[in-house]
C-alpha cells in the first residue's frame, strides 16, 4: 500500500514539476533526489554505528593463537629449507 501511494505521489510532484518548465522543474528535482541520497547516506551510517555498538568484538585470545600458528608454520617453512 506504501508503494502504491509512493507510486501516485511521485507521479503527481512528476506533473507538478513540469509545470515549472525545465529548468526550475530540473533544478527541484535535482535537490529532491540529491536530498533523499544524502539522507539515506545519513541513515546508512547511523545504522552503521549501531550495529557496531552491538557487535561481538573479535576474540583476543582466537587472534593471537592465529598469529601463533602463522607464525609456526612461517618458522617450519623457513627451517626445511
Amino acid at each position: 500500500m506504501y508503494l502504491l501511494l509512493s507510486i501516485v505521489l511521485s507521479g503527481l510532484l512528476g506533473a507538478f514539476l513540469l509545470m515549472f518548465g525545465p529548468v526550475y522543474g530540473g533544478v527541484i528535482a535535482f535537490a529532491i533526489i540529491v536530498g533523499c541520497l544524502f539522507r539515506g547516506i545519513y541513515l546508512l551510517n547511523d545504522l552503521h554505528q549501531r550495529i557496531s555498538k552491538i557487535a561481538p568484538k573479535k576474540d583476543k585470545v582466537k587472534d593471537a593463537y592465529e598469529d601463533y600458528m602463522k607464525e609456526k608454520a612461517k618458522r617450519e617453512e623457513n627451517e626445511s629449507l
